[in-house]
This record gives structure tokens, sequence and C-alpha cells, in this order.
């Protein structure tokens, strides 16, 4: 194991450990070609725990701080392999003096500390998104913040990061609870990931609360109650950390705007409208999300109409109608639902639906086949 004023390299004399977990060690050292200057070492070891993917992202994350330059993000000084008795990944940082902002997790900042933590942050994320191609850091949460004695905030950890030629594409789930999209939990990040990542964390730092304690409605956090501050900053930061990122702002740049205007967005939540009725009422609005073709509908249309509650789906089980009805539920069955039955929320209903499709996979295929083939054989009667 490494011991304290050991030299590596030839070059970096270990000072302190600073994290020690079971495969990787983060120490402050001293650059001995200059005596006077700090750097942070940081070190993954190679043993029978250790995982592939882990390698992957460490060396990824060399790779991109070595491209990368930005006066707030640490500078990359040095990478190798350090063949031991226990053989390692060296990464060499830039040493920023100064606090992580998970060290004030006890006290609860200011609006105008906030709004200067999300400035200088979001200045960092445009720099970071507007790369081609675009580097998405995807832990971003208090302690990846440092405070520098300068009074500047220095953006650190790129152990998650990516740096992907095609947005969207399926990479390694990473990140942190509470701070994470569901997106990214999908495997799938985006710019507008490290956006809500860095709302949440605001969050954190103006409540005290870490964002997976607060309670939540509809996956939106509910905050207002632990905080005093404008209704712009409020509306901004319910902005930023939407679930779905296309509610999101767009970049790090329309979001560092809307927080220098001091204007209030409106981000008020889709109006709970289901159970109205009047299905062919075009006035009645139905949420975009689910406007979409029903697979259950279609599939099982004689058994999808009663749970829910679209009594026009009777004419499924005349013979004479079943194949057209099914049709017009796979076409109309969202709308007709939405506004025949009472929901809790969009999630509700789209996850509602979701079973029926399943199970319309599963078995509704056999299922209309028979009811469509009596259909025919009534009409063939009709005729012959």
């Amino acid at each position: 194991m490494l011991q304290c004023r050991q030299i590596l390299q030839g070059r970096y004399q270990l000072q302190e450990k600073l994290r020690n977990s079971r495969s990787k060690q983060t120490w402050l050292a001293v650059d001995c070609t200059q005596p006077t200057t700090l750097v942070i070492v940081k070190l993954l070891f190679f043993s029978d725990v250790t995982e592939w993917e882990e390698l992957k992202l460490f060396e990824r994350q060399a790779q991109v701080l070595k491209e990368i330059s930005h006066p707030q993000i640490p500078q990359y000084r040095d990478a190798f392999w350090l063949e031991a008795r226990s053989p390692a990944y060296v990464l060499v940082q830039e040493y920023i003096p100064g606090v992580s902002l998970q060290q004030w997790h006890q006290q609860r900042l200011s609006e105008s500390q906030i709004r200067q933590i999300a400035a200088q942050v979001l200045y960092i994320l445009a720099y970071l998104h507007e790369l081609h191609p675009p580097v998405i850091h995807r832990d971003i949460k208090p302690s990846n913040l440092i405070w520098g004695d300068d009074e500047k905030v220095y953006l650190v950890d790129f152990g998650a990061v990516q740096n992907c030629d095609a947005l969207g594409a399926t990479f390694t789930v990473v990140g942190t609870c509470g701070y994470t999209p569901l997106e990214q939990f999908g495997g799938k990040a985006v710019p507008a990931s490290d956006l809500y990542a860095l709302g949440a964390t605001l969050i954190h730092l103006l409540t005290g609360t870490p964002p997976a304690e607060l309670p939540q409605h509809n996956l939106h956090f509910q905050f207002a109650e632990l905080v005093n501050c404008s209704p712009a900053l409020f509306s901004w930061l319910q902005k930023i950390t939407e679930p779905a990122p296309e509610k999101r702002f767009t970049s790090a740049r329309q979001a560092l705007a809307a927080l220098e205007s001091g204007i209030v967005i409106n981000t008020a939540a889709v109006v709970n409208n289901s159970g109205t009725g009047g299905l062919f009422d075009a006035s009645i609005s139905v949420p975009e999300e689910i406007q979409n073709w029903n697979w259950g509908a279609f599939l099982l249309a004689p058994f999808w109409l009663v749970s829910n509650r679209v009594w026009i789906g009777l004419l499924s089980w005349f013979p004479i109608f079943g194949f057209w009805m099914a049709i017009a539920l796979g076409a109309k069955g969202n709308e007709w639902a939405w506004k025949s039955r009472r929901w809790q929320s969009i999630e509700h209903f789209q996850q509602h639906q979701k079973r029926w499709a399943i199970a319309g996979i599963v078995s509704g295929i056999a299922v209309n086949l028979v009811f469509w083939h009596l259909g025919m054989l009534f009409l063939v009667s009709i005729f012959l």
C-alpha cells in the first residue's frame, strides 16, 4: 500500500490521503519539480474486484481532462501506469485550495449565494456542452463543487464524464441518487441532465435538505415551504429540475440568461382535467404526452374498454363492428380514456396503458383473431 512521503514516478511525493475506497485513492501531493506546487493524485488499483467499467471511466476522465481547458476546472497534469505490488492507473491534476460545498450542508445559503454559484457553474457547463463533441459531467453535486479561496466555484471529479459523438446513445449508467435525472438512469445523458443535477444541487444548498429526502409530486421536488426566496428564483429552480428533459432549459446559456433576467418563469403544471367526459368535445384538451397509438386498446378492445370506462368500445363485442372499433380505439383510445376516467396523473395513466399494451402483445392478437373471424363468419352468413 502507498505511504505518506512516498514518491511516485520520481516526481510526486504523497502528503495526505484525502479519500480511500475499495479500489481508488486520492492523495494530496507535492510536485518535486516545483516544490511549492501541490497537486491531486488519483489512483485506480487493479485487483480481482476491479471492474472493467471502472477502468474505462478512469481512462476517459484522463483523456477528457487532457483535452479541455477552463479556468474553473482543475487542469490535467499527468497520467501514467504505476508498476508496483498493486498496479494502478494514476491521474494527476491541479490542486484547488478551498472547501467542498458538501461541507456547507448544515447551513442554508442565501439567494445571492445561490445565484452566484449557479451563474459560475452555468458558465462552466456552457463551455463543456459547446465543445465538439459535447462533454457531459454526469455527476454534479455539492461534493463535486469547490468554493475556492479565491471565491470562485470549481467543478471537479470528472470520473463519470461522457464525451460522446452522438448524444442520446446508451452509455454506462452513473450518477448520484437525488441529483441524477431519470433519463440518465436510463443510460441516456444529455446536456439537460447536467442542468437538472445543478438544479437539484442548488435546491439542496438552499433548503439544507438532500434532494433524495425532499417530498415529490409527479416527480417534481416539493420545496416551497422550505425556502424563502424570490418567485423568480423559485420558478427558475422548478424549470431546471423538470422531470422531462425537453421541458428544462435547452442549454446552459439559456438557463443563465433566464437566471440573470429575474423574470418569473411560467412553470404551471399540466391541469389534470381527466374524467371530464365529452369524448367528442374538441374543446377539452388532452396532454400531448399521451396523444399516440394505444396498442392495448387495439389488441384487447373488448376488455380494455372496461377498466378504462370507454363504453363506446362495447361495439367491439359485436362481430360486425369489432375490427373497425379496434382501429378506432387504437387511434383515439388514449384521448377517450383520459376523458372517461379520473386519473391520478399523466404518469399513472401511462403506466396503466403500458400494462395493457404488454398484455395485448402477449395475448391480444390471438383474442382479436377469434373475434374478427367470428365477424367474418357473421357477414358471410348474412349474404349466403
